[in-house]
């Protein structure tokens, strides 16, 4: 009891956040809350997939099938976070990630000048800081750092580099951080590293984990090795050639879902359905490989005699100059030409072979996330892919898949977003109201959209926050720009909803043009 005979009064628990369907964002109030309260999540996490991405001043739990239900998930987040958030936790003994420095970046001066410090002063004072992973993003392996010892807000560039080389360190805000590959980026840039922050092909990929320490070691000289991605061993079992590679064709499976905290995009098929449907035609496994295909116009040439299912998007197949059909296997033999016509319906074609293709794996994935550079290159010409082994089963008996009804007005199921909150009343009526167009600028990453400005009722900027496929962002323009499978797991503008996963599919199939309305999802269970 307090002096004046009252108990003290417990803490408020954290606010907790809608994220789409089954994703929850926790709101805390530092930094050195997101450290504790993602320790504690991660130690009482309960049974069955449980995504854990730490942010700025949120963290996204992100709930997978067979989880708790998000009732459940409030009360453990709740009980959790507010028990650690203000507790005082000794970390275990840990041996800090070393990095070697060379002080040598072009923006060391004139940043030292900003605060009021000598260009050696501001290394020194960087090199002594005991440094933290707060949280990765922006690219895979890209850390952002924290330090209490540091105390320093850098202003980014106010015109970001088109450039920045693999292994620069840099500044922005309270964070510095060290680029694994060479990226655009707005950080001041003080020195360089040679530290691989991200391979991969390693079991962990990523150097830097969120929560990890991490020390500065000033060096005279690095060695600046050219990293360059390791061509593919020849298949033992080549399936098929390239002749022309059409609009866009890249290797994709079902991705790499629970890395986003290592700064991994789940990346993988944009229209998954489709991917599964072609692989359940060729009796293969559905966590196999395939191809997909923007647009149409891929020819290729069969190595051996093989088995092909198309599916997706709605486009002329031919074999050896004959028509082959849509949605049903069909037999691809030896010396033959497969070509994928022009799309008439949709955006995406998909491709299954029987067994699958072969691709190396990156960071337990086959798929080519383009934004990270991961998985193969999209083919070109000449480009020979061999076969995986993945059969399950023989070709099944069934003549042709049922085909995918194609409206002139696609309906996209909105799920709640954390920021809907930013937004003036008039926002939703114009988002639900509005009938939007998809503008060029769509692609793997995500797509622009042509409508009403949604208008915020908050101003400020918001930390960088976790990101899902799916989620309405909404920048200074107030026009959203909906994020796919290989958009940035971490992002600064506010999410005003969540387009369903059953809705993802939908909207691989949109080509610039098409419209779109929005409506409220219905309530699971």
């Amino acid at each position: 009891m307090s002096p004046e005979g009252r108990a003290p009064a417990q803490a408020a628990p954290p606010r907790i956040l809608p994220m789409g369907e089954r994703g929850l964002l926790i709101e805390l109030r530092s930094v050195a809350e997101v450290h504790r309260v993602h320790a504690a999540l991660a130690d009482s996490a309960p049974s069955g997939p449980v995504d854990l991405v730490p942010a700025a001043r949120t963290i996204l739990v992100r709930l997978g099938p067979g989880s708790l239900s998000l009732h459940a998930a409030r009360d453990w987040i709740a009980d959790t976070a507010t028990r650690a958030r203000d507790a005082v936790i000794a970390p275990p003994p840990e041996t800090p990630v070393v990095l070697e420095l060379v002080y040598d970046g072009p923006d060391l001066a004139e940043t030292a000048a900003l605060v009021g410090l000598s260009a050696d002063a501001l290394a020194a004072r960087h090199e002594a800081a005991r440094w933290r992973v707060a949280f990765t993003g922006f690219a895979p392996g890209f850390a952002y750092l924290t330090s209490e010892d540091w105390g320093l807000d850098i202003p980014r560039l106010a015109s970001p580099r088109t450039r920045v080389p693999a292994g620069a360190v840099g500044l922005a805000g309270e964070f510095s951080g060290a680029y694994p590959r060479e990226t655009p980026g707005g950080w001041r840039l003080i020195g360089t590293t040679s530290a691989p922050l991200f391979d991969p092909a390693a079991a962990e990929p990523v150097l830097l984990a969120p929560g990890r320490q991490v020390r500065f070691a000033r060096v005279r000289s690095v060695i600046r090795a050219s990293v360059r991605p390791r061509p593919p061993e020849p298949s033992s079992d080549p399936l098929l050639r390239v002749i022309e590679p059409g609009l866009l064709t890249t290797v994709q499976d079902l991705g790499r879902p629970g890395r986003a905290a290592q700064g991994i995009a789940p990346s993988g098929a944009l229209d998954r359905g489709a991917l599964c449907l072609a692989l359940r035609l060729v009796g293969t496994a559905e966590d196999a490989a395939g191809l997909e295909v923007t647009m149409g116009g891929l020819r290729a040439v069969a190595l051996r005699d093989t088995w092909v299912a198309q599916t997706g998007a709605e486009a002329f197949l031919t074999i050896a100059g004959r028509p082959a059909p849509t949605g049903a296997a069909a037999r691809w033999r030896a010396g033959e030409t497969l070509e994928v016509g022009w799309a008439r319906d949709g955006a995406r074609i998909y491709l299954a072979l029987r067994g699958g293709i072969d691709a190396p794996r990156a960071a337990g994935s086959r798929a080519t996330d383009r934004l990270a550079g991961l998985g193969l290159a999209p083919l070109a010409a000449g480009d020979v892919l061999g076969g995986a082994g993945q059969e399950r089963a023989p070709i099944p008996p069934v003549d042709q898949a049922p085909p995918r009804p194609v409206s002139a007005e696609a309906e996209i199921a909105l799920a709640p977003g954390p920021r809907a909150d930013w937004f003036a009343p008039a926002a939703a009526l114009a988002l639900y109201g509005s009938v939007w167009r998809v503008t060029n600028d769509a692609d793997r990453v995500g797509m622009r959209l042509e409508g009403p400005e949604l208008e915020r009722a908050v101003h400020r900027e918001l930390p960088s926050e976790p990101m899902v496929p799916g989620a309405l962002q909404v920048p200074p323009s107030g026009r959203p720009t909906i994020l796919l499978a290989d958009g940035p797991v971490t992002g600064g503008y506010p999410v005003i909803a969540v387009a369903t996963e059953e809705s993802l599919d939908t909207l691989a199939q949109l080509r610039p043009g098409s419209r779109i309305r929005f409506r409220h999802a219905r309530p699971a269970g």
